[in-house]
């Protein structure tokens, strides 16, 4: 009897040990990729967390409250951000308005109603009409909200997050860019839980390198 639950003590170590090891090593060029030239990050000394996300996305809508989660408990050294993509011309509409919302501090009011319209119910808001008219419907001023989508400065944040985006090489949502030097995605990962171990592992691996 003895002998039976001093073997099964040590086989659960092993497990344990096995499951941790597993867990901590993610390889370079295997889980995630290192930029060749890294991206401007605009956190200053903090570990700048960006997920790069597209509002019609459905991996980007199940990933949502997975990241929500995550940046919920995020160290006070990371600064956690969303850079909406506009890897293609029907994407543009939609990275307007995250950053029209932002722009008149109306983000929080419909960041996760779009996410429903778009990628829950696959609603045709493909323009600022249809989306005007959207936001209108959950308390944002119509011509306000008009008037930074088509503003200058929303497509100067437009340019520079796009601009950010080609430069990390991110090709496809849900990704996520850690500090401006690592990529990590779903399929180098291995799922979307694993995309934020994998974030976990970056975050210290930076925080390590600073200090």
């Amino acid at each position: 009897m003895f002998r039976a639950l001093r073997a099964a003590g040590v086989l659960l170590a092993a497990l344990a040990l096995f499951g941790q090891a597993n867990a901590t090593d993610w390889k370079e060029g295997t889980h995630y990729k290192k930029l060749d030239t890294p991206v401007r990050t605009d956190s200053g000394a903090s570990i700048e967390v960006a997920e790069v996300f597209w509002y019609g996305c459905p991996h980007c809508y199940n990933f949502k409250p997975l990241a929500e989660s995550w940046e919920a408990k995020a160290p006070d050294y990371v600064e956690y951000v969303r850079i909406p993509a506009a890897l293609g011309r029907s994407w543009v509409p939609h990275a307007q308005a995250f950053y029209a919302l932002e722009a008149m501090n109306s983000l929080d009011k419909v960041h996760d109603a779009l996410f429903e319209a778009l990628a829950g119910q696959r609603r045709p808001l493909n323009d600022g009409d249809s989306l005007a008219d959207f936001v209108a419907g959950r308390g944002v001023d119509r011509e306000e909200f008009l008037n930074n989508f088509n503003s200058f400065g929303v497509n100067a944040r437009m340019q520079q997050a796009q601009s950010k985006i080609r430069g990390a090489r991110i090709t496809g949502t849900p990704s996520m860019l850690v500090n401006g030097k690592y990529t990590v995605s779903a399929s180098m990962a291995g799922s979307l839980e694993a995309m934020l171990e994998v974030v976990d592992y970056l975050v210290e691996k930076e925080q390590v390198a600073d200090q």
